[in-house]
């Protein structure tokens, strides 16, 4: 089976498809990613082939980032789901997907949640497609309902049935590692949701509270350090735990300097990148934004969290679900609020039951090695 996906180029929305890449390769199925080009060199490591997508004109983009300064944050997200992902986004992406198709003739499509235009490539061409989510329902529902109109608006330009209530976007299967106890009610996830596990996640078998001193993994993902509000996180957050007792690693991607962060104590560490996984299986807490890379990491590994939502939507609402399963606390990024938070999670054993409950759960996922196409195209 020849498998195409299709993706935004930010890393934490590539980064769900990346366990479902290298599991249809490794059986034997032929992959390819269509991206525009900052996911290149993910997508190159993985042996996958790699099929440029158009960034938006900088004439187009530019304006519309530029008029969510003056918005709320409920108008700035509905706008980011809606206007940037839903419309400029997909228009961008539909030329280059559909010259994918024409020349490497896939027999699947699979998006992620935040790029619509795979989903409108497939239909017209009658392909079979599915999405994988980037976070847990509400999260999945927030771009489906924001992004509605603009999709309708593009189906109807390619002369296909005009559908302003997303009901093509929401039949479409869908894939997701979060599990059904992180979801909210109010808000779950789509019927027949699928859910999955990466196999190089472990069963945990270090319990949190054992270590001594204990281990926090520090990290706000790969945007917060370049952006000049959120990465003032990394100073709070360095504050705080130089106030603890643990020991501690930062990663802080490529898009900060480390000696910004000044002299550090022999007890704090600072790396661009490590193995995820490997950290987790090790730490004792994690200290994040909420992305949901690192929640699923982290909950996979029964680690507990204390989330620090900075700009997106969909932290602050992965921060309320793991602060409602009792899996950890969200906080403020505040230095003395941040200490307080990791303190409590670090001290009671509670948090780690419930993030251990969680990665129970996960474990009962389907590997996605154990992936079978068809019948997830076809669910019951």
């Amino acid at each position: 089976m020849r498998v195409l996906f299709s993706s935004t180029p930010l890393a934490g929305h590539f980064g769900p498809m990346v366990p479902f890449v290298k599991s249809l390769a490794r059986n034997g199925h032929a992959v390819a990613v269509a991206a525009p080009g900052a996911l290149e060199p993910m997508v190159t490591a993985l042996g996958a082939d790699f099929w440029p997508l158009d960034n938006p004109a900088e004439d187009v983009i530019g304006p519309a980032f530029a008029a969510m300064r003056e918005m709320s944050h409920e108008e700035a997200t509905q706008w980011m789901a809606g206007e940037i992902f839903g419309r400029i986004r997909t228009e961008a992406a539909i030329p280059g997907l559909l010259h994918a198709a024409d020349q490497w003739h896939p027999d699947v499509v699979v998006r992620e949640t935040a790029e619509f235009a795979g989903g409108v490539v497939a239909e017209l061409l009658s392909i079979p497609h599915c999405r994988i989510g980037i976070g847990i329902g509400r999260t999945e529902e927030l771009f489906v309902r924001a992004a509605a109109a603009a999709v309708s608006d593009i189906r109807h330009a390619h002369g296909m049935p005009a559908d302003p209530q997303g009901l093509q976007l929401r039949e479409a299967p869908y894939l997701t590692f979060f599990p059904d106890g992180l979801e909210d009610q109010q808000s779950p996830a789509p019927p027949h949701a699928l859910r999955f596990r990466d196999p190089s996640w472990r069963t945990p078998s270090i319990e949190s509270g054992q270590q001594t001193p204990p281990f926090v993994y520090v990290t706000f993902g790969s945007v917060a350090a370049q952006l000049d509000g959120p990465s003032q996180v990394f100073t709070e957050a360095l504050r705080a735990v130089a106030q603890l007792d643990i020991d501690v690693l930062v990663t802080i991607g490529h898009g900060m300097d480390p000696d910004r962060l000044g002299l550090l104590p022999p007890r704090i560490r600072v790396e661009r990148w490590v193995d995820q996984a490997s950290v987790l299986r090790t730490a004792s807490a994690v200290l994040c934004h909420g992305g949901g890379g690192t929640v699923i990491g982290a909950l996979a590994a029964g680690v507990p969290i204390v989330a620090v939502p900075l700009f997106a939507e969909d932290q602050h609402i992965n921060a309320r679900q793991i602060e409602a399963a009792g899996a950890g606390l969200r906080a403020d990024p505040q230095h003395d609020e941040l200490r307080e938070a990791l303190a409590a999670v670090l001290g009671h054993r509670h948090f780690q039951a419930a993030a251990g409950e969680l990665a129970r759960q996960i474990q009962t996922h389907t590997p996605t090695d154990d992936l079978d196409l068809p019948s997830a195209l076809s669910p019951a």
